[in-house]
């Protein structure tokens, strides 16, 4: 059986492993398709690997084939998102001992009822595996609070910042600006649920957002009127922009990962009341985002389909283009 394995700094590898042998609280998922992301190239370049080789896959959906005796609440058969957190026997795909990269999936520790979650039968399994990143963009709106009649600022249109947009947008939240540098990233950005779009090649975007959100006072002058702000580009200018920018008593919300010590105003942060809050992982209910996926057709994101054998081209699309959506993964099985 194969199994995408990272080594070490730029040393991943397709390996042949045994045929999982699961527990009694185990289950084996046939696994149908796993996202790749940002994560993962970040792991693959770091060598993040805690003194031995790691499985990497984090987005996954398949089918169960079969579960423990002391496993409840699923079926064989049974069509499923696999939910990636640490459920006792730590995470998986990044650092544990288990990985969606391949074509059958040990969960372990199935019996707790965090890992396995049905999916509609309507729904193919190559959408239910956008489950988890929908669920890391759900999380960061739910951290900023956005409310409808409050205006929100997106910066970064790849798949977190896509997810956040449609879920402001099922929230009733519609004054909504998309901020990237990329024109496909940007149409997206506006089938998602964005109200209007911005290219900061081509635009001053604060001067942009005072004309569409108008503008709220400050002491050093007005300032951009929106209330949130939600930065999944990874840019780490956009911080102090924001702090710089943005409004008294305004709200920011850091999804993207940012590995460097980033530089922050706290002057600015102190006379704005500005609050600022990083957002990690899902909600409460991971079920939430797979009923925004049954809710809204959010399949247009996947903009690339690869074998697993192609797991090596997929990172360099997730590198070498500012256009792609999310990167599929896709097995010989299910839909």
């Amino acid at each position: 059986m194969k199994q995408i394995m990272l080594y070490g700094v730029d040393d991943w590898r397709l390996d042949d492993i045994d045929v999982p042998e699961p527990g009694p609280r185990d289950a084996l998922v046939r696994i149908a398709a796993c996202g790749i992301c940002g994560t993962d190239v970040s792991y693959v370049h770091m060598g993040m690997t805690p003194g031995r080789p790691i499985p990497l896959g984090h987005e996954m959906a398949g089918t169960v084939e079969w579960l423990g005796a002391e496993v409840s609440g699923v079926s064989v058969g049974d069509r499923v998102v696999v939910c990636p957190s640490d459920a006792g026997d730590g995470p998986m795909g990044t650092g544990g001992r288990q990985g969606g990269l391949t074509p059958l999936l040990h969960v372990p520790n199935a019996a707790d009822g965090t890992r396995l979650f049905r999916v509609p039968d309507s729904m193919s399994l190559t959408t239910a595996a956008l489950a988890e990143p929908v669920a890391v963009g759900m999380q960061s709106v739910n951290q900023s609070e956005a409310r409808p009649g409050e205006k929100v600022a997106v910066f970064g249109c790849g798949p977190i910042g896509l997810f956040a947009l449609a879920t402001l947008a099922d929230r009733g939240v519609d004054d909504v600006v998309a901020i990237d540098f990329s024109h496909a990233r940007l149409d997206l950005a506006r089938e998602m649920g964005a109200a209007h779009v911005l290219d900061p090649s081509e635009v001053d975007v604060w001067a942009e957002l005072k004309r569409i959100h108008g503008e709220a006072p400050f002491m050093f002058g007005p300032t951009a009127a929106t209330d949130v702000f939600i930065e999944a580009s990874g840019a780490d200018s956009v911080i102090g922009d924001v702090l710089q920018n943005g409004r008294v008593d305004g709200r920011l919300v850091v999804v993207a990962l940012h590995y460097r010590p980033v530089p922050t105003n706290y002057v600015n942060l102190l006379m704005k009341q500005f609050t600022v809050r990083g957002s990690m992982e899902y909600p409460e209910r991971f079920e939430d985002a797979i009923e925004l996926l049954q809710r809204r057709d959010l399949s247009s994101v996947i903009t690339h389909r690869l074998s697993l054998e192609q797991f090596g081209d997929g990172l360099a699309v997730l590198e070498g283009s500012k256009d792609c959506g999310k990167v599929m993964i896709t097995m010989d099985t299910g839909r």
